[in-house]
């Protein structure tokens, strides 16, 4: 059967992607980020997962505001990596697993959950930087990878709840599938941030590490909050907190935390980078 055998939370966020083009981790203002890497790097050669379920949120490549499902979910052989403006780097294309991916879609369709199947799908810097910075180099060619993607840009939105949900269900419905499989989950975007408005520049470390310690063990306590809460308390983009909420569902084994890392601020943004353990 397959399993999932941990999870790691990132950023997203696009100037990442920027400085892996230019090989500008190691100078001082990138550096303290990347440190927090080798780790999962170690981790990831250790443990050889065949698969990466990716949660992220599109910035308008794939979904723009005149069409915007909750949750879209790739079923595609394969994913390409389109120009998005903002001078990063495309990537070579990403594998999918189309057998595992039609799998979760019947089993979320019978727990109830209205998705969005998408056998074609432009994959933005909400994936291509997780995968840039997991696998350093585009180093990932041996994996394949299902894009699950969630709505963070317009109202309304899915609680936190609702996406922790989500991300158990889909980790009941990996458990659940007949052939031997490592999967490792990634959860990316956030923390805290504000990228417009009169609060731009907003982040809250105090809620950021609150999250991050309550995510490990007791995720229960991050779910009554509302859209409103976290844009109030991490900024208009603090919403992103979801894939990593949808991330810690998926984790139905016991965790444990094996590594993190909080730097601020890369590009006015709160980022975190956590990797967790599932037996």
């Amino acid at each position: 059967m397959a399993e999932i055998i941990g999870a790691i939370g990132s950023s997203h966020i696009p100037a990442i992607g920027v400085a892996i083009a230019r090989k500008i981790q190691q100078t001082p203002y990138w550096k303290p980020f990347f440190d927090g890497f080798p780790p999962i790097h170690d981790w990831l050669a250790r443990e050889k997962p065949d698969v990466a379920i990716v949660f992220y949120n599109d910035h308008g490549l794939e979904f723009f505001l005149d069409k915007k499902p909750t949750f879209a979910i790739g079923a595609a052989a394969e994913y390409i990596s389109y120009d998005e403006g903002w001078g990063i780097d495309t990537i070579p294309p990403v594998i999918g697993d189309e057998g595992l991916s039609w799998h979760i879609c019947n089993e979320l369709v019978e727990d109830e959950f209205d998705i969005t199947i998408c056998q074609e799908l432009g994959i933005d810097h909400g994936l291509t930087v997780p995968m840039q910075l997991m696998w350093p180099g585009n180093s990932y060619g041996h994996m394949k990878v299902i894009p699950v993607v969630i709505n963070c840009e317009e109202h309304p939105m899915p609680s936190p709840k609702r996406c922790f949900d989500l991300g158990r269900s889909i980790g009941k419905a990996v458990e659940s599938y007949e052939k031997e499989l490592k999967v490792v989950v990634l959860g990316t975007g956030g923390l805290s941030h504000q990228l417009d408005g009169q609060r731009a520049g907003l982040i809250n470390k105090e809620f950021d590490i609150m999250c991050m310690d309550k995510i490990v063990n007791q995720p229960e306590e991050l779910l009554d909050f509302s859209i409103r809460d976290l844009v109030e308390i991490a900024g208009a983009q603090g919403v992103e907190l979801n894939m990593w909420l949808a991330m810690r569902g998926a984790l139905t084994g016991q965790v444990t935390e094996l590594h993190r890392n909080y730097h601020i601020p890369i590009s006015n943004t709160g980022a975190g980078t956590m990797l967790l353990s599932n037996k």
